[in-house]
């Protein structure tokens, strides 16, 4: 489980995240869900302990992500496509990490298969499409078999086969009791990923609820997500990012 109490983030003057509490549970895919620069990508920054909150927590399982005895075999990430050597090979990538966390070889052989580069996986990384990035990027996130996923954007770059990859992978790993948390700013995507939803605008926590709930609304899915984040119209301090 994830936990966030009171998370706020300032750069300056600037409030990024706004005093952001939820928990994200396991057994279903959550959706956090904003327009771009509503900080999305900060809030998952400070859960994985790259950013230092203001204020508040970030909790994995009760404790901070800097606490966690074996970071990578609790909870999975992505939230760099390119955070590899462009030099070398998807599996010499995977085989690094693995080396580096106690994670048996087999492994890394495995998450090639899930992300479907077994075919690529002696070629040099830095020549992948942007959609086969994303997808060394899941199978970095699956290496350590985490109970947790964070992945942010995840759709970017893939086509439309590789959509319905992400979003059939992450709906499995849910099903096996996984605490799956998914960012994006696409509404009609997260619909048909998602069960629940966390919807912040400009730093702040706008909703909780379920992609069942808001799609019975007399709004559509669109006009629907287009009011809830157009409360945050008075927000100070300029733009979240």
């Amino acid at each position: 489980m994830i936990e966030l109490r009171e998370l706020t983030k300032r750069y300056g003057g600037r409030v990024a995240v706004d005093e952001l509490s939820f928990q994200v549970q396991p057994g279903v895919v959550t959706g956090f869900l904003g327009p771009n620069g509503s900080g999305k990508s900060t809030t998952m920054r400070m859960i994985l302990g790259l950013d230092a909150p203001d204020h508040g927590q970030a909790l994995i399982d009760g404790v901070r992500y800097p606490e966690l005895t074996w970071p990578l075999r609790t909870v999975g990430a992505l939230l760099d496509a390119g955070a590899f050597h462009p030099g070398r090979s998807a599996r010499a990538h995977l085989a690094a990490l693995a080396a580096g966390n106690d994670i048996s070889s087999s492994r890394v052989e495995l998450v090639l298969g899930i992300a479907g580069l077994s075919d690529v996986a002696a070629r040099r990384a830095g020549t992948y499409s942007l959609g086969m990035r994303q997808r060394l990027g899941v199978a970095v996130a699956l290496l350590g078999d985490p109970g947790i996923l964070l992945l942010d954007e995840p759709v970017n770059g893939l086509d439309p086969e590789g959509i319905r990859w992400i979003r059939d992978l992450l709906r499995g790993l849910a099903a096996e009791g996984r605490t799956v948390f998914v960012s994006s700013h696409l509404i009609a995507e997260m619909a048909l990923t998602a069960d629940r939803l966390v919807v912040i605008g400009q730093g702040r926590l706008l909703a909780e609820t379920t992609v069942a709930a808001l799609a019975a609304t007399d709004d559509s899915l669109e006009d629907a997500f287009f009011r809830l984040t157009s409360q945050t119209t008075d927000y100070r301090g300029g733009t979240a990012s």
